[in-house]
């Protein structure tokens, strides 16, 4: 079968190996698309220890559909030529390789294969280009979920990358009014904006300024600020917590999902007297994946449009390569 074998910065290896087989209780898929995540991108430009235990050496990549083409004897309700999400948290029994389950790799196989557990049944109303997008989706839903928004509030979203765009969605499929995407990359917040939310360039534009036009005006411990519920930091960048803790209003949350190495500052006096929650969310869970879905199934959003750009196998490296350059390009997918 076709391997990419991670060897180091900007070091992929194309290869053949030998092509799986299912025991009794296993089966073999056969990958249709695979999406490129951010901490892929990571790796990639700067070396191992940047992100998902990404090994020299190893197969990796997560995000994909496949086609069941095995199924041992003991296996039940999955059969061969099954649509499949292969859940990576559980894909290789171990939540570990949850980043290295061979995505981008021709065929993986995935031991004591149980459906909605291992794997997920994928609708036939979801494309194979579009289903690829569900492991990505899944973070963006669980940090939506993570925010307990309630209906009628309203949401800001700095990062307008894949998962940025899908805590966006998410928020609007649990009853959020409004929504807006943050980042400096125009080309990004276009995309956005196509799909219905509103948009600011932070590094542009006065942020402040922007979400009192957009969302009107709310009290917090300083003073009047903007009337937001939700912050989602999908973005990672500097400083994001301390504007949170200068402008959110009394009562709101923020969740950070965007993985981040290292310490970041913390007013907790300014927290307590604000009432401000700060939220971690990391990975996802099986309700995440059965609210993609079904969101994805609604098509109220038109998801695949975020796709920018898809490279044959052969070329995994320069579509790597491309998944970095912000300016150009959204998410990008291999096919086999």
């Amino acid at each position: 079968m076709r391997a990419a074998i991670y060897n180091g910065q900007k070091n992929i290896l194309l290869t053949e190996l030998e092509t799986p087989q299912a025991g009794d209780n296993d089966i073999v898929v056969r990958n249709l698309y695979a999406s490129i995540c951010g901490t892929g991108v990571a790796v990639y430009l700067h070396g191992p220890n940047t992100g998902h235990r990404v090994t020299i050496g190893g197969e990796f990549g997560h995000e994909m559909v496949s086609k069941v083409v095995q199924v041992g004897k003991n296996v039940k309700d999955i059969r061969v030529g099954d649509r499949v999400y292969p859940y990576p948290r559980l894909a290789k029994g171990d939540h570990k390789r949850a980043g290295t389950i061979g995505g981008f790799s021709e065929y993986v196989r995935i031991s004591n294969a149980e459906l909605g557990k291992q794997v997920y049944a994928v609708p036939d109303a979801i494309s194979s280009k579009e289903a690829c997008l569900i492991e990505p989706f899944t973070v963006g839903c669980r940090a939506a979920r993570r925010s307990f928004p309630r209906k009628g509030e309203n949401a800001i979203v700095f990062g307008a990358g894949t998962i940025g765009i899908a805590a966006a969605i998410a928020l609007r499929y649990f009853g959020c009014k409004k929504v807006m995407a943050c980042d400096h990359s125009d080309f990004r917040l276009e995309k956005a904006k196509s799909l219905g939310f509103a948009v600011c360039n932070n590094g542009k534009e006065d942020l402040r300024q922007a979400t009192l036009r957009e969302f009107g005006e709310a009290f917090s411990a300083p003073g009047t600020t903007a009337d937001v519920d939700v912050y989602i930091d999908a973005a990672g960048a500097d400083g994001l917590i301390e504007l949170y803790q200068s402008m959110g209003k009394v009562d709101s949350r923020m969740v950070v999902v965007a993985v981040k190495a290292g310490l970041r500052p913390i007013d907790v006096l300014a927290m307590t007297y604000g009432q401000h929650a700060l939220i971690g969310s990391g990975g996802y869970f099986p309700k995440d994946v059965q609210d993609v879905m079904n969101i994805m199934e609604s098509k109220k959003w038109d998801i695949e449009s975020i796709v920018t750009h898809e490279y044959p196998w052969e070329q995994l490296p320069q579509a790597i390569g491309m998944a970095s350059r912000v300016d150009e390009a959204l998410n990008v997918v291999i096919r086999y």
